[in-house]
């Protein structure tokens, strides 16, 4: 008898055991260990080497720097860059004169809804 309950003790301490390392494998990530997820996820800190990636990490890991900041607001194009646009256009392609003239000087300003002519 004490060999059974010698046995069913083992068993039971190894359950234990054994469960122990399930639970330990759902434990919860600290604020730190979750932004550590975070950074590493971020593409850029993929493409990085050496100092570079130690210098993302550190920004990103003090929040200076992070895979959910919110985009940088648009640069406004130069007149260089409206012109390249604004000549891109299909209807730009489709007119000559005075209607060409007419649609690149509204669209140089921003308004090629309104530049567009009625057909």
């Amino acid at each position: 008898m004490k060999t059974a309950t010698a046995m069913f003790a083992a068993f039971a301490f190894a359950a234990v055991l054994a469960s122990g390392s399930a639970f330990a494998a759902e434990k919860q990530l600290t604020p730190q260990q979750e932004r550590m997820k975070s950074c590493n996820a971020d593409p850029k800190a993929k493409t990085l080497k050496g100092d570079e990636r130690k210098a993302f990490m550190s920004s990103c890991l003090k929040g200076e720097s992070t895979a959910a900041a919110p985009a940088a607001p648009a640069k406004p194009m130069t007149q260089q860059e409206k012109m390249k646009a604004c000549n891109a256009d299909p209807k730009a392609k489709e007119l000559k004169g005075d209607e060409r003239k007419t649609f690149m000087s509204s669209c140089l300003k921003g308004d090629a809804a309104a530049a567009a002519p009625a057909h």
